[in-house]
């Protein structure tokens, strides 16, 4: 958003102020200025002047020696220069011996200006130099009554008749201002326009707003006999007006409006274009105008377009449509595509001779989707989108008819057609103005506050302590938006320094952090650096992982914008990424490297329910985000290696209770180097051997070995409440078993088949040895516990220790395990 100070001050008469003081005043309530330019900066010394005589350069075919009157005294002063353009009589701007230009002909701009000094051209005499714009630092689009090649002739343009010999050719030409950049966050919809920056303008500098008079228009005749509105999309527009206009005499607009458009960074075009250019900067309400001899059936409709509807723009191109895009069509045809471009159809043409001017409220989300979609962004799309105040539609196309009426271009139809289907009205806030102190830290009265809401229109009613919020303000919705109105205008420079209230409390990590916590110092004291790698990834990895076309892992969440297809998905497995970065470690002559990384995976909810892992209800829109503990190695340990680290992990968060490692058929992993990592009854994860054709295809050699812990069900297990014991007071009891156990029977079943058949009596459960070999049995391999028993109240006897012994080898006895001899 551009504004020159110039514009500001038509509504703000009594600023008065540099460019800089308004700068740091305007950031300071709120208003962020990123930056102004002054135009007559590099500018010095240039007056009017008028060319009495030219005469031939007597020793140069291209120049001429012009002289030049530089006063209404009669001070003539000799130029020579080489502009083609000249004649005598012509008011032309000269600049003077000791003056400053911004730039050269060619149009680039020299920092601090270029300084001219009299002096000598091929041996004649040159006072000044006469100036063409590019040399003043402007452009023909700013000044399209420039010459295309030459210097610029005041007495061209009726605007400046009557300009005075040797006045200020800067302030003619209107440079003597500044142009203000300012950075306007989205929910101030309202300063997306003039009138909103000066009236934030003229509650800063404490100063009389003075907004344009809008005046009623229109001759006797109805509007709603030349044109019929209908809308057929009401929840994609709020608002629809239209007004016309007859008798259209296009013409340049005048030179005040062409000013003011050029430095808001608008090419003046012609009278009427220049109008809805001029309001919807002055309003921040886009308008459109169509030829309305080309509206069939004299009706608009506003509706959505038909799926492969082709439609061919102001611009020439042809858009493929769809029924997400709203149009706004006549009887037959579409017409324009709603906040965003008119069509070549209903263009306005020299021709025109009637005008149906448009005013309208479109929804913003979707003015924003439908350009992007098409790949368009105008002006008008960029107010759009910031969702418009409905009100002020109506102001802005009043305005804009009584410019037609006061430049001349055309006859306005009286009335309007105005179709409003659900008017939006003023809202109310609660206002507490002891808490707004509370809150900031002041002791500002009552009365200085509601004199902050008066100045930007916030009407206050005395009786209920409201705010009445007029519907243009859509960011003032609470009790802390009126505490920042205040603060904003009281001057947070002025705010004290202020030590903060309420009771102290102990920061901490949540439960679930300090369990991810506490998996990153077991990684790292482990030997394991972290990695980040991205969540989302290509389809394709679902092949390198060897997934089968039908598993569940591959149904994913698609990402509707990629960066590409490499990027297209997000992951359902975190394998993919440490893989890649052991992969890159291998080629690089990085082996041993163990890494690990906290990671998450997204699956559908339907997934993620049907297979009862859901974490949360809620949007069913929504995946089931979980946190992956992974840990990753290449030729730096084995799978007991690994094992050791998990378990090391379940200890430090509690889970004392034994793990068992069970059968697991991941086709990513190596058949028979695998398992599932079950605690209390529950599946925490997997780890294993990566598969040979896997690591082939992430080229990585040797072997690498995995683990993946699924934390949400960690920290559903983790047990911190630790009970302490004393030391024991009666001696343990020890048995030794060596049993001969089919090579498909697991330590984990015979562990647990001890625990659950020795009671409370049972103290420890280790497994010291294993062996397969020629005295062994071929399919069965031979494997020796030590069992220690002990109780808490006195030394336990054979007779104690016998019926336990039975229980537990009529248990084994099941598995089909014998006793060795």
């Amino acid at each position: 958003m551009n504004t020159s100070l110039s514009w500001i001050k038509a509504y703000v008469p009594e600023l008065d102020c540099t460019a800089q003081e308004y700068t740091d005043a305007m950031t300071l309530s709120g208003t962020k200025v990123e930056g102004f330019e002054q135009l007559d900066a590099d500018l010095a010394n240039i007056v009017v002047g008028k060319i009495l005589k030219i005469e031939r350069h007597p020793d140069a075919d291209k120049l001429v020696v012009c002289q030049v009157q530089i006063d209404e005294e009669g001070t003539v002063t000799q130029i020579v220069t080489g502009a083609q353009n000249v004649k005598e009589g012509q008011v032309v701007p000269v600049v003077l011996d000791g003056g400053k230009v911004a730039g050269g002909h060619d149009g680039s701009k020299t920092e601090g200006g270029i300084k001219i000094k009299k002096g000598k051209l091929r041996g004649v005499e040159s006072n000044g130099m006469m100036c063409s714009v590019e040399e003043l630092g402007q452009t023909r689009e700013a000044y399209p009554d420039a010459p295309e090649d030459g210097i610029y002739i005041f007495s061209d343009n009726p605007a400046y008749d009557g300009i005075k010999l040797g006045s200020s050719a800067i302030e003619a030409m209107g440079l003597n201002d500044s142009v203000f950049e300012y950075e306007i966050t989205n929910n101030r919809v309202d300063c997306y326009s003039v009138i909103g920056i000066a009236r934030e303008a003229a509650a800063t500098f404490h100063k009389q707003f003075v907004p344009p008079v809008v005046k009623e228009t229109g001759n006797n005749e109805k509007a709603s006999d030349y044109i019929s509105v209908e809308i057929k999309a009401n929840d994609l527009c709020k608002r629809y007006i239209g007004r016309v206009v007859k008798n259209i005499k296009l013409a340049p607009s005048p030179m005040w409006m062409q000013r003011r458009l050029a430095k808001a960074g608008i090419r003046p075009i012609n009278n009427l274009v220049d109008i809805t250019n001029y309001v919807m900067e002055e309003y921040g309400q886009p308008m459109h105008a169509f030829d309305l001899d080309t509206i069939a059936g004299k009706k608009i409709v506003v509706r959505r377009a038909e799926n492969g509807e082709k439609f061919v723009t102001l611009d020439g191109v042809e858009h493929t449509l769809d029924e997400s895009i709203l149009m706004i069509a006549d009887a037959e045809k579409s017409v324009g595509i709603a906040g965003i471009m008119g069509g070549e159809n209903s263009m306005i043409t020299e021709n025109v001779k009637t005008m149906l001017f448009e005013a309208a409220c479109f929804d913003g989300t979707n003015i924003r989707l439908s350009g992007k979609k098409l790949g368009m962004r105008t002006d008008a799309q960029g107010k759009f989108e910031k969702g418009l105040d409905p009100n002020t539609t109506l102001e802005a196309i009043n305005r804009a008819c009584q410019l037609v009426e006061e430049l001349g271009a055309g006859e306005v139809v009286g009335g309007m057609v105005d179709v409003y289907p659900e008017p939006k009205m003023p809202w109310r806030v609660k206002f507490d103005w002891e808490r707004t102190n509370r809150v900031l830290g002041t002791n500002i009265d009552k009365e200085t506050m509601i004199s902050y809401f008066e100045k930007i229109d916030l009407e206050y009613d005395r009786a209920t302590d409201e705010v009445i919020v007029p519907t243009w303000r859509q960011d003032v919705l609470s009790q802390a938006d009126l505490d920042e109105e205040v603060a904003r205008f009281f001057g947070y420079d002025k705010i004290p320094t202020t030590l903060p209230t309420g009771e102290a409390t102990t920061g901490k990590l949540s439960y679930k952090l300090t369990i991810e916590n506490l998996a990153r110092d077991v990684a790292e004291r482990n030997g394991f650096s972290e990695g980040f790698t991205y969540s989302f990834e290509s389809p394709k990895v679902f092949d390198k992982l060897l997934l089968s076309d039908d598993d569940k892992l591959r149904t994913t969440i698609k990402i509707s914008n990629p960066l590409g297809e490499d990027f297209s998905v997000m992951r359902t497995l975190p394998l993919n990424g440490i893989l890649n970065s052991l992969s890159i470690n291998y080629n690089r002559k990085n082996k041993g490297v163990k890494l690990y990384e906290l990671a998450k995976v997204y699956i559908p909810r339907e997934v993620a329910e049907e297979e009862a892992t859901i974490q949360f209800k809620g949007d069913e829109l929504l995946p089931d985000e979980r946190v992956q503990f992974v840990l990753a190695f290449n030729e730096a340990g084995d799978f007991f290696d690994m094992k050791g680290t998990v378990l090391d992990f379940f200890e430090e968060v509690g889970m004392t209770k034994r793990a068992t490692f069970k059968v697991s058929d991941k086709p990513f992993l190596h058949p028979g180097r695998q398992a599932e990592i079950w605690y209390r009854n529950e599946c925490v994860g997997y780890m294993g051997e990566l598969h040979p054709e896997v690591a082939d295809n992430y080229r990585i050699g040797g072997r690498s070995y995995v683990a993946v812990i699924d934390m949400p069900k960690i920290t559903k297990l983790a047990d911190f409440d630790i009970k302490y014991k004393g030391i024991a007071k009666f001696p343990a009891v020890t048995r030794d078993l060596s049993m001969v156990v089919k090579k498909d029977v697991t330590a984990g079943q015979i562990e647990e088949t001890i625990i659950k058949n020795a009671g409370k009596l049972l103290e420890e459960c280790t497994l010291f040895d294993i062996y397969e070999g020629a005295q062994i049995k071929p399919g069965y391999k031979s494997m020796a516990y030590s069992v220690s028993f002990r109780a808490n109240d006195r030394t336990l006897g054979e007779n104690d220790i016998t019926p336990v012994m039975d229980k537990i080898l009529a248990g084994l006895a099941k598995l089909d395990i014998e006793l060795r001899a």
